[in-house]
């Protein structure tokens, strides 16, 4: 596995070692051993969470707090434009955003540390399926959402089409207005 920096200081690209041949291909989604090797986080997931959207779906940008949630994500099938938003109170990159393109063809995955806001959309005509694995369980409470389309983030959505998004992501508050990490 190979491990790339992004400009938010945890947030991690990770590209698993690939065997491939006529036949199809193998990978390792997840190794405790070494992802704590390569990337010196350990982590204890507690719950594997597997969604389906289909193309344009936009969901997020959501977090939680309090017991937030570190996220391991990957698209399983299709493609979806993956988003991550600085929370944390008096990090130098509060409110600074990424995103990263993960498919089926790229096999990349993005290890999201607590701390964070996260969204995707999906790109794929054929719709797309989305895997996470989290340190902590969901608790419906906690959670918090912030406005995709928050002009303050000036995120960097994709424009192949028009994002369809929840009643309750199309109600998400500001940025300025959010609660952030300690």
């Amino acid at each position: 596995m190979q491990v790339h920096e992004t400009e938010l200081s945890g947030v991690l690209i990770l590209e698993p070692k690939c065997f491939g041949d006529e036949r199809g291909f193998f990978f390792e989604s997840f190794n405790a051993r070494v992802f704590q090797e390569k990337t010196g986080v350990w982590v204890n997931f507690v719950q594997d969470n597997h969604s389906f959207s289909t193309d344009g779906i936009l969901r997020g940008l959501h977090y939680q707090l309090p017991r937030p949630q570190g996220k391991l994500v990957r698209a399983a099938t299709g493609s979806v434009l993956d988003v991550v938003v600085d929370m944390r109170a008096g990090s130098p990159t509060l409110g600074r955003s990424i995103c990263v393109e993960l498919s089926a063809q790229n096999r990349l995955q993005l290890w999201v540390p607590p701390g964070f806001a996260h969204g995707f959309q999906v790109l794929s005509a054929e719709g797309a399926n989305f895997i996470y694995k989290t340190t902590e369980y969901w608790v419906p409470q906690n959670e918090h959402c912030i406005r995709w389309d928050d002009p303050d983030l000036d995120i960097a959505w994709s424009k192949h089409c028009k994002p369809i998004v929840a009643d309750k992501d199309a109600r998400g508050i500001a940025f300025r207005d959010a609660v952030k990490f300690p």
